[in-house]
Parts: structure tokens; sequence; C-alpha cells
């Protein structure tokens, strides 16, 4: 009974330290202290910190970048000097722009007007024109909410764009991993009209998509996270919207990935892994890739054994018309070990590449060609 007992209790022993190492691993992609990789010819340095829990980067012009910060509801503005400061990226000014959100996840900046997509509601604050010093006073403005009451759960209200005809797209996440909706705005695209607030589901089926893009030639592309808790079922995916479609959840399972009726992806990745922003690789950028190129953040998940993500990943599109959509993908590793990356975009000059973590209290990086460090 001795040796028993002793026998059990090393092999309880084992298991807790085995456990441990493997909490250890997953907790050592969120602490910042990764020493990140990327291809060669290029690096990463970190421009700034304290960001909080940085969900969006828009460039309102080749000198100013607003990051929304989730975790302190507010968007907040940093300025550079882009002609004097080479490639040393250091802010020469930072404010809060705008406050008073609650989680808020992505802005878009029109002409005379910008949106705000926080928890279950987007909101729209007029400005004097992007031909003006149209953020002076922006703070004090009226906001109207056009849209409030979207129901939040596992996954909320995230990314804006704007198609080339005006269609303003929202997205909306699953208020859970696996369910059927009550209200058919979540796990889906819809459209938005930024003048009454009058919207309406654009794509179902749509578990969580953080984010989407126009690419010229292509269409408007944007990611989606799968279910959880199924093995290697399903992988992330980059869809092609085409409107009025379904794109499978929750109706897809192990042995219908891509269920009848439905539209399945156009590019796929490591399951679990949550891939979520997208940046379309600008014409002439020194970036690898070609007028297809999107890249895209990979998050990182817990649900997985081993760690999987926290990466930025290459996704070259080109046209074939023996695939469903008309269109193939090859896709590889770019940037790794990089702490959680989420938020991504290109500065408008195309020669830079920023990106966010949540690490730092909220990170800032830029990825520069060797040749324009020097």
């Amino acid at each position: 009974m001795i040796s028993r007992g002793r026998h059990l209790k090393g092999i309880g022993m084992l298991s807790l330290i085995l456990v441990v190492m493997l909490l250890s691993n997953h907790i050592l992609y969120y602490t910042g202290w990764l020493n990140p990789d990327v291809e060669d010819g290029y690096a990463i340095d970190g421009v700034t910190s304290d960001l909080g829990g940085p969900t969006c980067l828009e460039w309102i012009d080749d000198d100013a970048l607003l990051v929304c910060d989730r975790d302190g509801d507010r968007i907040v503005l940093l300025q550079f000097e882009v002609g004097t400061t080479g490639w040393d990226w250091s802010p020469t000014a930072r404010t809060t722009l705008l406050d008073g959100f609650n989680q808020p996840h992505d802005v878009l900046i029109e002409d005379d007007y910008m949106l705000v997509s926080d928890s279950g509601r987007l909101t729209r604050i007029n400005h004097t024109g992007l031909d003006t010093e149209w953020r002076d006073g922006l703070d004090q403005s009226e906001r109207w909410t056009l849209i409030e009451g979207v129901p939040t759960g596992n996954h909320q209200t995230n990314n804006l764009d704007i198609m080339p005809n005006g269609t303003i797209i929202w997205h909306v996440g699953s208020t859970c991993n696996v369910c059927d909706e009550d209200d058919e705005r979540n796990a889906a695209l819809l459209w938005v009209n930024a003048s009454s607030g009058e919207h309406g589901v654009l794509a179902s089926g749509v578990r969580n998509s953080f984010h989407g893009i126009w690419v010229p030639g292509m269409g408007y592309v944007f990611s989606d996270n799968g279910r959880d808790w199924e093995g290697a079922h399903p992988p992330e995916e980059v869809n092609l919207l085409i409107p009025g479609e379904d794109y499978g959840w929750p109706d897809d399972d192990v042995q219908h990935p891509v269920p009848a009726g439905t539209v399945g992806p156009v590019a796929t990745w490591t399951s679990h892994s949550s891939l979520n922003n997208l940046a379309h690789r600008p014409v002439d950028s020194p970036f690898p890739g070609g007028e297809f190129t999107v890249y895209a953040t990979v998050f990182g998940s817990w649900n997985t054994l081993v760690p999987v993500g926290h990466e930025i990943v290459q996704i070259d599109f080109s046209a074939d018309a023996s695939q469903p959509q008309g269109w193939a993908s090859e896709s590889s590793v770019f940037a790794s070990d990089l702490s959680a990356p989420l938020p991504l975009a290109f500065h408008p000059s195309g020669d830079y590449l920023f990106y966010a973590t949540f690490p730092g209290d909220g990170t800032l990086h830029v990825i520069s060609p060797d040749e324009l460090r020097r």
C-alpha cells in the first residue's frame, strides 16, 4: 500500500508539473518578455506603451494616428514628425481625443463625421471637415447614438469600414460559443445608414469577425474566428463578402465544415489561434507581396495545449477560376513571438507596418525595412 501510494503521489506530482509547464508556456506569450522575430530584411521596434487595451489603429494623415483603448474607454491621438524622425517613431505628442465610451473597438472617419463602435452601440460625431482643424474641440461636439442595444456576450461589436459604393459595414460578434442567436444582428456583418441609423444584415453565419478591408480588384475580405473546444475544427477564416449569404455558423461541424447552402473561406489559418485584424499591402510597398496581399494579426489562444498564434501572417491571393469563389491563397508567417498582437495598419506611405500588443499596458510597434533604418 505504501509503495502504491508513493507511486500515485509521484504521478500526481508529475501531472501537476506538466500542467504548470503548459500554463507557464502560455503565460509567457502574454508577458511581453518574448523576443519578436521577423522575416530577413526587416526589423521590429517599440514605439510607445501605456495605451491600455489597443483594439484599433487608424491613420488620420502621415503624422497622426488614432488608437482605440478598450480598457480606458477612450480614443488616443498620437502625433509624429515624420519628416524629421527618420525611422525613430517616438511620438511628439499624445492626447486623449475622445473618451466616455464603453470598450471602443473601432472608428471610421469620413469627410464631415466620424463613427465609433463600442459595446453594443454605434455613435456618430460630426466634425468641420477633413480640410480643416477638425480635431480641435471634437471632444465637445454633440454625439448621436445611431444604434444601441445590440446584444454582447462572448464577443461584441467590432470593426467599421466603408465600401467604394458608400455602404458602411459594421462587424457584430456572437454572444456565445455555439448557439442560435435571439437577435439576427449578432454573428453578422451589418450595413448601416450613417445619417439615419437604419441598418440590416449584410451577411450572416459569421461567428466573430473582428475586422475586414476592401481589396481593389478582389472585394471585401473579412476575418472570422471559429468555435472553441472542438480540436482542429474549425480553422480560422478569411472570407470574401457576398451580400446576402450565410457563412455557416453555428451549423458547421467536423463532418460539414462548410454546410450546404453556405459560403466557405478563401483562406484559412491555425484553429483557435484568433486571426483578427487585416491590412491590405499598399501598391509599391517595400513589404513582400503583390496587389492582392493581405497581412493579418493572430492574437493567440488559451484554447490549445500548446501556444498558437502571436504572429503576423502574410496572405497572398491570386485569381483562380477553379476555386469556388475564384480566388486561391497562400499563407505564411511574416513575424512571430509577438505577445498578443491585435490591431494592424500600414502607414499611409506604405513603407512601415504598425501593430499593437496588450502587454506593457498596450504597446505600439513598427516594422521597418532595413534600408529605411539606416
